[in-house]
């Protein structure tokens, strides 16, 4: 298991999960999408809440994760409020700014600052590994001019498109794990190395009973 030290918080369980990691039980999750929709947990605990890519919750005792094998999984937590998020980022996703959205939905909601807010970038296919067509290229180049930077021919940062997003939205306490699901195959799953065969892993984050 992957942890995160800037969410070391006595009130806070998480982790990015690896090929053999072995996850709390009820997990509450959603039927991933590759969209930048946002659902709120809303208490419920080991359940699958919808469509979406990411879950918000301020519930006790409700752990949300979201699944991955290469695209970018972030968590998110209010250090005053005491609220989390879990974000599932592929480039669909992080094309239409579902970090920064995550942000506004926590604000929106629960009346969260942006300054209060940890946020950890997990485990996911690098920059090194991350080959696109044009056509998705394109999608980061041209509605943020600061991104035309991002693009290596054919290639995509996603872990840096996301951590931009999140200090757009206002974010300044970011870590990022800076590990490639694709390069470290003893560690993790990986969907571009093993195609239908990759297995999932769960990155969780929940605030505990009490």
């Amino acid at each position: 298991m992957t942890q995160a030290p800037n969410l070391d918080f006595d009130w806070l369980i998480h982790g990015f999960g690896e090929r053999d990691s072995i996850y709390p039980g009820d997990l509450t999750t959603v039927k991933q999408i590759h969209s930048p929709l946002i659902l709120d947990a809303a208490g419920r605990s080991g359940s699958i809440c919808g469509e979406g890519d990411a879950l918000v919750s301020a519930a006790p005792g409700v752990t949300i994760a979201v699944k991955t094998a290469d695209c970018v999984p972030i968590l998110i937590a209010d250090r005053k409020k005491r609220v989390v998020a879990a974000v599932h980022a592929g480039w669909r996703g992080s094309a239409e700014n579902i970090s920064g959205l995550a942000v506004t939905r926590l604000q929106e909601q629960f009346g969260s600052l942006p300054e209060d807010l940890s946020v950890a970038v997990g485990p996911s296919i690098g920059a090194c590994c991350y080959e696109v067509s044009p056509e998705v290229a394109h999608r980061f180049g041209t509605w943020v001019p600061k991104w035309n930077s991002l693009i290596v021919p054919g290639k995509i940062d996603l872990p840096l498109v996301n951590r931009i997003q999140l200090e757009n939205a206002g974010v300044r306490d970011i870590w990022v794990a800076g590990l490639c699901t694709r390069c470290e195959e003893q560690r993790f799953w990986s969907f571009r190395r093993e195609g239908e065969k990759a297995g999932r892993m769960y990155s969780f984050i929940g605030v505990i009973n009490g």
